[in-house]
Parts: structure tokens; C-alpha cells; sequence
């Protein structure tokens, strides 16, 4: 028997705990963009927070992968063209609304924020019906 809802609930919980502490011991919001763009341009004495914060998501999933048995593994079967081409187009997006996924969905919402309610339905509404077209109308 598969623990799935309790894995989902153990990352949701350990999300929060760090978008929290990050906002309680540092005064910042667990924006992935954002904190990646602070990297990207740095200002001076801004950049080692980030970099730690970037560091650890990518070091949790590698952990994750290594420990977990059956954990699911990244893909590897897409166009490396089409993976940039959808990387610029999210960074793009991300711009245009002024966050992403992670600070509007869960810091946000957290701080029921009218914007990150509007950009969370946005955002969900776009990838349902871009699954939609994908697997029913494209295929």
C-alpha cells in the first residue's frame, strides 16, 4: 500500500514551514522567481540567502530521489528545445504577473492576499484547460 497522501502531506507541510521561517527569520517571501532572479541580478548583500534557499530545494529533491524508494525520477524524453522554449515562456509569465506559483499560491494565499488569489485562479484556470488541449484536443 502506497502512503501517497501522506508523502503529499509531508512536502506540503515542510513547504509551509520554510516559506514561514523564511518570512519570520528573514523578513522574505518564498517566491522561487523572485529569490532566482535575485541571483540572476544581484544586489550587494543580497545574494547569499538566496543562493543557500535555491541551493536547498535543489539538494531536498536530489535527497529525496536518493532516499525515497519508488520516488518518481525526472523525465527525460522532452525536446531540450521545447524545455527552454517553455522556461523563457513561464519566466515571461512570471513577470507579467508579478510572482509565481510559489509566492502567490503559498505565501500569498497564506497572507490572503486579494492579487495572489486572483493570479492562483489564473494560473490554475491556464493549466487546466492547457491539460485539456493537450491530452484531449491535440493528441
Amino acid at each position: 500500500m502506497t502512503l501517497t497522501w501522506l508523502t503529499a502531506l509531508a512536502g506540503g507541510v515542510l513547504i509551509g514551514l520554510s516559506a514561514t521561517l523564511l518570512l519570520w527569520l528573514n523578513g522574505r517571501v518564498a517566491g522561487v522567481s523572485g529569490i532566482l532572479n535575485g541571483v540572476v541580478f544581484p544586489k550587494p548583500g543580497d545574494l547569499s540567502w538566496r543562493v543557500a534557499f535555491l541551493a536547498g530545494l535543489i539538494a531536498a529533491g536530489g535527497l529525496y530521489m536518493a532516499v525515497v524508494p519508488g520516488a518518481p525520477l525526472p523525465r527525460t524524453d522532452f525536446p531540450r528545445a521545447g524545455l527552454i522554449v517553455a522556461g523563457v515562456l513561464v519566466g515571461f509569465g512570471t513577470r507579467m504577473g508579478n510572482g509565481c506559483t510559489s509566492g502567490h499560491g503559498v505565501c500569498g494565499l497564506g497572507r490572503l492576499s486579494m492579487r495572489s488569489l486572483v493570479a492562483v485562479a489564473t494560473f490554475m484556470a491556464t493549466a487546466i484547460a492547457t491539460t485539456f488541449v493537450l491530452r484531449h484536443l491535440w493528441s
